[in-house]
């Protein structure tokens, strides 16, 4: 078997994760990894933590047959490597995927896709003319049990929505990074933009953009400048009632949570600590088997499929497009001003 050869920018929670993922797929083979960090270059992560999962990531990495740079912009050019992930913070995403497409390289971008609407501009124009494949890393679309419920409601089983609200809360990051760039408000945009993204990427995910957005955040609270909580709701102009809340200023040793619950005419669809149900207005609650061959979670999936789809050269399109990225950085970048003048955004 032919293997898809990748190549990893950044070694922080995401960068460990991904290489973690990589080295379970036997049709992938790690073969370049650049960071800034000269430990991460020798295979030291053990100053890599997160806010969630299994806390694998700290653990040494072999990085025999693998060729290690200082700087993404030369692995790049390495004409061994299929794909490019990049997993570095958000400001610098768009030069190195707009370098890396340029180069004919398939693309993996961790989310947020970018910090404001000129690099998303960027980017979007870049993957749209790229002849290789573009995929951001918004995990939570291939989450086994939120892809389920988006499924399940776009069948029409549950009937029209009247309600719903997704929720994301973390343990402070303050520490959980390189050079501690969350929690510099202007490079990371804060929990709202680095957090809170995914549920307002589910928002539209489920139900289409919004006519508009009215957001209210809380300022400095672990940060220097960012909005470190966030309460959305979005209006659709039908008399319903959408809202997402984020944030990750809990203290340490908070558990994470992540979960939904979206009211229908003819059923509920939760997810919370007891698991994801189905509660039909009229029967026994379901509790769906999700389809979780790839891996048990939205990486694993998300990952799996890109580099499935690289090595069948068949264009990616099962959780994304690059207009539905951009659908809901406009979102989250409407948000953002919205914090800022407390009025509602239009869309």
């Amino acid at each position: 078997m032919k293997k898809v050869r990748i190549g990893i920018i950044g070694l922080g929670f995401m960068g460990t994760t991904h290489w973690g993922v990589y080295k379970g797929l036997k049709n992938a083979q790690i073969v370049a990894l650049a960071d800034v960090d000269a430990k991460k270059r020798r295979g030291d992560v053990s100053a890599v933590v997160g806010n969630i999962g299994g806390g694998d990531n700290s653990k040494p990495l072999d990085l025999t047959g693998v060729t290690v740079y200082e700087n993404g912009f030369a692995l790049i050019s390495n004409a061994d490597v299929d794909v490019v992930d990049i997993c570095v913070p958000t400001p610098d995403h768009a030069d190195l995927v707009c370098a890396a497409l340029a180069a004919g390289k398939h693309v993996f971008c961790e989310k947020p896709l970018c910090r404001d609407a000129a690099q998303m501009k960027k980017i979007v124009a870049a993957a749209k003319k790229a002849k290789g494949f573009f995929n951001v890393g918004l995990c939570v679309r291939a989450w086994p049990e939120y892809r389920h419920a988006c499924e399940y409601y776009r069948s029409g089983k549950a009937g029209k929505m009247r309600s719903a609200t997704f929720k994301r809360i973390s343990p402070s990051v303050d520490g959980n990074a390189w050079q501690n760039w969350f929690m510099d408000g202007a490079r990371s945009g804060g929990a709202l933009l680095d957090l809170h993204v995914h549920d307002a990427d589910q928002v539209n995910c489920f139900f289409g953009m919004p006519k508009s957005v009215t957001a209210a955040g809380a300022r400095g609270i672990v940060s220097k400048g960012g909005v470190d909580h966030v309460v959305a709701t979005y209006d659709y102009g039908n008399g319903t009632l959408v809202m997402a809340e984020g944030g990750w200023a809990a203290a340490k040793g908070t558990p994470f949570e992540m979960s939904f619950t979206i009211v229908c005419e003819k059923a509920t669809l939760k997810l919370d600590a007891s698991g994801y149900h189905i509660y039909p207005v009229k029967g026994k609650p379901i509790s769906p088997k999700v389809d979780a061959k790839a891996g048990p979670t939205g990486w694993h999936q998300e990952l799996a499929y890109f580099v499935s789809c690289v090595a069948k050269g068949v264009k990616p399109d099962r959780y994304q497009t690059v207009d539905s990225v951009a659908d809901t950085m406009r979102l989250i970048f409407a948000e953002e001003r919205s914090v800022k003048t407390g009025k509602a955004v239009r869309l």
